[in-house]
């Protein structure tokens, strides 16, 4: 990577959502942490997959799985128990499966079903479920009691899932055409039904207060009704894999939703912990809210980890010795044009071997068109272009993709002198990137240059920290000791910082820009 020097100015700001192309009017992201302090209780996340396997985030704990089981029918849902100590796995005939403290209250495993069940809701007391059945049939189990259903009665479209109220005094269901069904009491307050749609729904989430609720569709759009606040969706853009679930935070301030390779979306005060490994055993179909500590869990490298990035700069000079764990590679960028391919890109891949990852050097632009969640933003939609452009030059290299990428954010991008358009750009790229179905896509930028390029804007993706510096006292970037130096005192990317880059003058082998896993 190019060499980053300058002054590093501390600088506040508000943060803003990744996924959410209007900048100015986003809503503040989540940190990884809780205002109380790093290791305090925060909203966390699972995902399940369709063989039970469970993939557990920001410190939630992990209770057991059928992953490892041969399974009558495959799971379709998860929920969890309210204090987070544990959850039940749901299949479509209705066979339940308990972890941690979840208790066995019953399943229709074994039952005749007029339909497949589709998802599940726990009671607010934990001693209960309700099972859903495309249909609209409920079977309820523990202290969960039976309000009504759509079971035998005509439907447009098939029931795709359903949300218990607060009290557990209700429950609504919610069809494939977003239409809403209301029992107990649960409160109407709009639907989809009877309105176009681009993707069909595949999922909702209650408020917390129990007056609004929120649907997702499988391209990512976001319908809420009620007093369910919207934080933003990716309608509009072109999605390689669909959506299968959204969970809400436990204050209705924002929600994530996974695509079915388990890559996680989080909007409004929903921080980002990571998403799923790149390659899976069987899909995600799920996802649940839960407790957990903040603690990123998509780590590219082993923490404490060495090794180098290369770009064209390392093309007639000798790439880095081994040993290296670390490999990061510049696609694009050559002496003259920084848009075009790296000219030994299929060689530096090489070299990086197992510890590939990719990185995009960005550079500012606009163009007329552009997907429909840039909503016309030029900025957004060259950056987009952009992104997906580089993303083609590294397949076309026949290098591996479905790896980490890191956008690269620098002064030598030729910048706009507006920050919120540039932002608009980086927006524009990690949507982009994202768009091509790889789960983890990150911000490589000095903590000094990015609020000077951006302005507030942060995105909450992982941040990869050109910490350039000759110093090895005072804990220095080998061991991330002094990187909150920055990170609590600037406007930086809210994911965790999961590498520090260093100058080629120090490290513990000099000659090459030296990068260290946190």
């Amino acid at each position: 990577m190019r060499l980053i020097l300058g002054l590093l100015t501390l600088v506040g700001g508000s943060a803003v959502a990744f996924g959410v192309p209007a900048v100015a009017d986003s809503q503040p992201a989540a940190a990884a942490t809780s205002p109380a302090g790093p290791g305090s209780p925060v909203p966390a996340y699972w995902l399940v997959a369709s063989d039970g396997g469970i993939f557990s985030f920001g410190g939630a704990k992990f209770y057991g799985s059928t992953g490892s089981m041969t399974l009558n029918k495959p799971v379709v849902g998860i929920a969890g128990t309210p204090g987070s100590t544990g959850y039940w796995l749901v299949a479509s005939d209705g066979g339940i499966f308990s972890f941690g403290d979840a208790q066995f209250y019953g399943s229709m495993g074994g039952k005749p079903l007029n339909q497949p069940v589709v998802g599940m809701a726990a009671t607010p007391t934990g001693a209960g479920y309700w099972l859903v059945a495309s249909d609209g049939g409920i079977f309820s189990f523990g202290d969960a009691q039976f309000y009504g259903s759509m079971g035998g009665k005509p439907l447009n479209q098939p029931i795709v899932g359903m949300a218990a109220t607060p009290t557990g005094g209700g429950y609504w269901e919610v069809a494939s055409d977003g239409g809403i069904f209301s029992f107990g009491d649960a409160r109407f307050y709009g639907s989809m039904g009877g309105k176009p749609l681009n993707q069909p729904i595949v999922g909702m989430a209650a408020s917390p207060t129990g007056t609004g609720y929120t649907m997702v569709a499988a391209d990512g759009g976001i319908f809420s009704f009620g007093h369910a606040p919207f934080y933003g969706s990716l309608g509009g853009v072109p999605l390689s894999r669909p959506i299968v679930g959204m969970a809400m935070t436990p204050t209705g301030h924002g929600y994530w939703f996974t695509d079915d390779n388990g890559a996680v979306s989080a909007f409004g005060q929903a921080g980002y912990f990571g998403s799923a490994p790149q390659v899976l055993n069987q899909p995600v179909v799920g996802i649940a809210e839960a407790t957990g500590t903040g603690a990123f869990t998509s780590q590219p490298y082993p923490p404490e980890s060495y090794g180098y990035d290369v770009s064209v700069f390392q093309c007639t000079k000798p790439l880095p010795p081994e040993p290296h764990v670390i490999g990061v590679v510049e696609v694009n960028g050559d002496e003259t044009q920084q848009t075009a391919p790296n000219p030994c890109l299929a060689q530096e891949a090489s070299w990086a071997g197992a510890g590939l990852n990719l990185y995009d050097f960005l550079t500012f632009g606009t163009t007329h068109t552009g997907p429909g969640a840039c909503a016309g933003d030029q900025a957004c939609n060259f950056g987009f272009h952009q992104a997906q452009n580089t993303f083609a030059m590294a397949r076309q290299a026949g290098v591996d993709t479905a790896v980490t990428w890191w956008l690269d954010v620098e002064p030598a991008g030729g910048w706009s002198g507006n920050p919120t358009q540039n932002a608009q750009v980086v927006s524009g790229a990690l949507l982009g990137i994202r768009a091509e179905g790889i789960n983890t896509v990150g911000i490589y930028a000095s903590p000094g240059d990015w609020n000077t390029i951006v302005g507030p804007y942060q995105p909450p993706v992982p941040y990869w920290m050109a910490w350039y510096t000759a110093s090895t006292g005072g804990g220095g970037p080998y061991n991330c000791a002094h990187v909150t130096t920055w990170t609590s005192n600037e406007a930086l990317p809210t994911g965790p910082v999961v590498m520090t880059q260093y100058s080629d003058s120090a490290g513990p082998r000099p000659g090459f820009d030296g990068d260290y896993a946190c």
